[in-house]
């Protein structure tokens, strides 16, 4: 599978890319037919600065960002992020402090945050930031659980999106479809290369892939 791997470049930065692998793919949510490869992009010192340099452009001119919320093993580029954001040279954050937190997840499969956390969560403007997109609709259970720490939801960023945004939220996101125009999506039941019988190449999700 490794050997159909295509490496695509940010239009701005060559220093940010991707992997894309052809084939037959199952998410939680959905059916696609490429797995997009972030490993390098979020476990490598240089690929993680520079993605995280391309991502706060996007928040160059808006308001306080107090905490970034960091999903799917995107914590180093978090800390990147916080970094150019208190930059002296960026209207955000020139003075205050930033957090870069991960939520913990309970038994039940809930996200939660101890105590010790809360505080910048509560009343706080948050920025998401996750690996992939794919439809959406995991910023759901973002969102809900900011609403019940009472956190302020500032926006989302995304190394890959293939929507531009969801339910009204805008998703910030270095790869989009236009990077990709052959990445597909399909909720299970309409997806056609289950329907020709071809069978799931791995089932993957925000850690990697597992091959079946």
């Amino acid at each position: 599978m490794e050997n159909r791997q295509i490496d695509i470049t940010a239009k701005n930065n060559n220093n940010v890319r991707l992997g894309l692998i052809p084939g037959h793919f199952a998410t939680n949510h959905s059916h696609v037919n490429y797995y997009v490869d972030l490993t390098t992009t979020k476990t490598t010192y240089r690929a993680a600065r520079e993605t995280a340099r391309e991502l706060s452009k996007f928040y160059a001119h808006v308001k306080q960002i107090d905490t970034i919320l960091c999903f799917e093993g995107t914590e180093m580029i978090g800390s990147f992020l916080a970094r150019d954001l208190c930059d002296p040279g960026n209207s955000v954050n020139v003075g205050p402090d930033v957090a870069v937190i991960t939520p913990e997840t309970n038994m039940n499969n809930q996200m939660i945050f101890r105590d010790n956390l809360q505080k910048h969560i509560y009343n706080k403007e948050i920025l998401l930031l996750m690996s992939s997109i794919s439809t959406g609709k995991s910023i759901n259970r973002c969102v809900e659980c900011l609403q019940y720490y009472s956190g302020k939801l500032a926006g989302v960023a995304a190394i890959f999106s293939a929507v531009n945004e969801y339910n009204g939220i805008k998703i910030d996101s270095v790869f989009t479809l236009d990077d990709m125009p052959e990445y597909s999506s399909y909720i299970p039941s309409e997806c056609p290369q289950c329907r020709s019988g071809v069978k799931v190449d791995a089932i993957v999700n925000s850690y990697g892939y597992s091959k079946i």
